[in-house]
């Protein structure tokens, strides 16, 4: 089926503004990060949106502010600024309770200069002061400022209207993109690279980067056409020890990294290659092994690893002894800083993809699972030994088993443990969780 391009409805303006608050109003769900403080957004974070029958994507952007190119207020400003660039239509939003301020002319100016067309929303117009206080929107020179209230939802659908009113006519169709993309989501601890490997991978600078940790704060998704199908990249905010996770702005980052993690089909785990695993490493593996997902350990930095067959060799052994649920995990080495390694990383997710997808066919399973019973039997449980009869796949993603047996309900872990490693090395899952469920049957002889 081919795709379409759909309009992009940028967001932007000052901080504080209230224009996250306004975007996850026009998409109809909690998207952005919300937070009674300023500069909480700092990467452009896309949704779609039906704003009165027309299909748009909208893209929340960072405050725009003056302030020196290398800072972290200039970089997030940067990055608003190309959003703008790209827009089919700008919501330049302003707070009218707090009336037009320095900064709103001077980027009220600078957009007039980029020949895009805008739209002026005049935001937190609750009451008759500040229904008042939008008539300033007028100095500014962009036409009538719609008023709304974001938060209480007053004038959103005025608002719906305006947008849809100044869409394009036209829709440029796009190339085939084959389905559904594949839902890849990027976790790691803070600083281990993780926006700079999400920049690499769509060849922009998409995401803030910089030296200071934690820069991510929301769960950004960017849709990547790859020729061998689109994939869904999703950057998260690091994900730090809970006792470390204090403020309220952090744990709300943490949820919508976990929440991504949970969405995701695969996912790449950023750590540090100059650091080395770290425990929080491994929990966080441990998590993306309970919630079933495919996943690839990327060590990032490669670059500035002084002894790398060292560190790849710890690396194994620390994944060996802490993490037998992924056992085989597939690990790449890169720099996304430079681009060396960053040919393998795809490859390795489609093909973690395609193990978290295999399905087995049950003939051959249970000849597996006779092989196996006969090689190391169940043990002894009380007066009898546990009789296993044979076993099914349930599902795939991940893949699920069910075996079936005289009080199969009591098999131990470590039994549980080889049947799960020995399926692994035999059909060839690595790096994947496997599902071992367990089923009793009656036995026909027993005395009631």
């Amino acid at each position: 089926m081919t795709g379409e391009r759909l309009p992009l409805v940028v967001v932007a303006g000052r901080p504080n503004v209230g224009k996250s608050t306004l975007f996850n109003r026009l998409v109809g769900r909690r998207t952005a990060l919300v937070a009674d403080t300023p500069g909480v957004t700092r990467d452009r974070k896309e949704a779609e949106a039906m704003l009165r029958g027309r299909r748009v994507m909208l893209v929340d952007t960072a405050g725009l502010e003056e302030a020196p190119p290398e800072s972290l207020a200039g970089r997030t400003a940067a990055s608003a600024a190309v959003g703008v660039g790209q827009a089919d239509l700008i919501l330049f939003v302003v707070d009218a309770r707090a009336g037009i301020t320095p900064t709103d002319r001077h980027f009220a100016q600078w957009l007039r200069r980029q020949g895009r067309p805008v739209l002026l929303v005049a935001n937190k117009a609750e009451g008759r002061s500040a229904a008042a206080a939008t008539l300033e929107g007028y100095e500014l020179g962009l036409g009538d400022p719609v008023a709304v209230s974001a938060e209480h939802g007053e004038g959103v659908a005025d608002l719906m209207s305006e947008i849809a009113a100044r869409l394009p006519e036209a829709v440029t169709p796009a190339e085939d993109e084959g389905g559904h993309p594949l839902k890849l989501a990027i976790v790691g601890r803070p600083n281990a690279g993780k926006s700079t490997l999400l920049n690499r991978l769509v060849g922009e600078d998409r995401m803030v980067t910089g030296p200071e940790p934690g820069l991510t704060r929301d769960a950004v998704a960017v849709v990547l056409a790859d020729p061998d199908g689109p994939i869904e990249l999703v950057d998260t905010a690091g994900l730090r020890r809970r006792a470390r996770v204090e403020e309220a702005l952090e744990k709300l980052s943490v949820g919508a990294a976990i929440g991504a993690l949970k969405m995701a089909e695969v996912v790449v785990l950023a750590v540090d290659g100059t650091e080395g695993l770290h425990d929080q490493d491994l929990q966080i593996a441990q998590l993306i092994a309970r919630e079933g997902r495919a996943c690839v350990l990327v060590l990032t930095k490669w670059d500035a690893v002084a002894d790398r067959t060292a560190a790849r060799r710890a690396v194994g052994e620390r994944l060996e002894e802490s993490l037998s649920q992924l056992k085989g995990l597939p690990v790449v080495t890169l720099s996304a800083l430079t681009g060396a390694g960053m040919a393998r990383l795809l490859p390795a997710v489609r093909a973690a993809h395609a193990v978290w997808n295999t399905r087995l066919p049950t003939a051959e399973l249970n000849r597996w699972f006779s092989e196996a019973l006969s090689r190391h039997p169940p043990p002894m449980m009380g007066r009898g030994r546990i009789k296993l009869r044979y076993i099914t796949q349930a599902k795939a993603r991940p893949p699920t088993f069910i075996a079936f047996g005289t009080r199969a309900e009591a098999l131990p872990e470590d039994y549980q443990r080889y049947l799960a490693n020995s399926i692994r090395d035999r059909f060839g899952l690595p790096g994947v969780p496997i599902r071992l469920q367990l089923r009793g049957t009656k036995n026909p002889f027993a005395e009631e």
